[in-house]
């Protein structure tokens, strides 16, 4: 993968408007320091999308380009798999809807980047518990959740996040 050129920096500008995107220093810094110190990264560009329609465009942009990108949800992660080394670094912050809430199917359908703690409460809403839980849960986000696989404190009995999970909405470079 290519650093991103600057043809390509305008693009995903473009395709995710004036909110969709950063490249100011400050409010990149917390996105490339891993929280424990271990690693710090770089980035030419944050990406804030707010919906998978945002995600899909940034995501056409990049592989028409053929640029690499990091997802981040709450940084909480211990791996360091989180923090950019020069591509695109894409952030799920933005991603917060709670779609839905079913209790007689006991299923939630959220975005990527509602935290663990939020998914809980929309549980507890409606006299449902959401099993899983971390020390990380007021900042970790179900996307990151996901992607990791976490199991938490409580996975003897009711197992790792794939194990909770009934589907998942994908965005793919085509």
């Amino acid at each position: 993968m290519a650093a991103p050129s600057p043809q390509a920096i305008t693009e995903l500008k473009e395709a995710l408007g004036p909110e969709g995107w950063s490249d100011d220093t400050d409010t990149l810094a917390p996105h490339l320091r891993e929280w424990r110190d271990r690693w710090q990264g770089h980035t030419p560009l944050l990406l804030k999308p707010g919906s998978t329609v945002e995600v899909a465009a940034a995501v056409a942009v990049c592989a028409r380009h053929r640029i690499a990108i990091t997802p981040q949800g709450g940084n909480t992660g211990l791996v360091g798999g989180q923090i950019p080394m020069g591509e695109v670094l894409l952030t799920t912050r933005r991603l917060r809807a709670i779609r839905d809430v079913s209790p007689l199917d006991d299923a939630l359908t959220v975005e990527a980047g509602v935290t663990l703690y939020e998914a809980q409460q929309a549980a507890l809403a409606v006299d449902r518990r959401f099993p899983l839980g971390l020390a990380s849960e007021g900042t970790a986000t179900i996307g990151g959740v996901l992607s990791t696989n976490a199991g938490g404190t409580s996975v003897v009995r009711y197992g790792m996040a794939r194990d909770l999970v009934l589907g998942v909405e994908a965005v793919l470079a085509d």
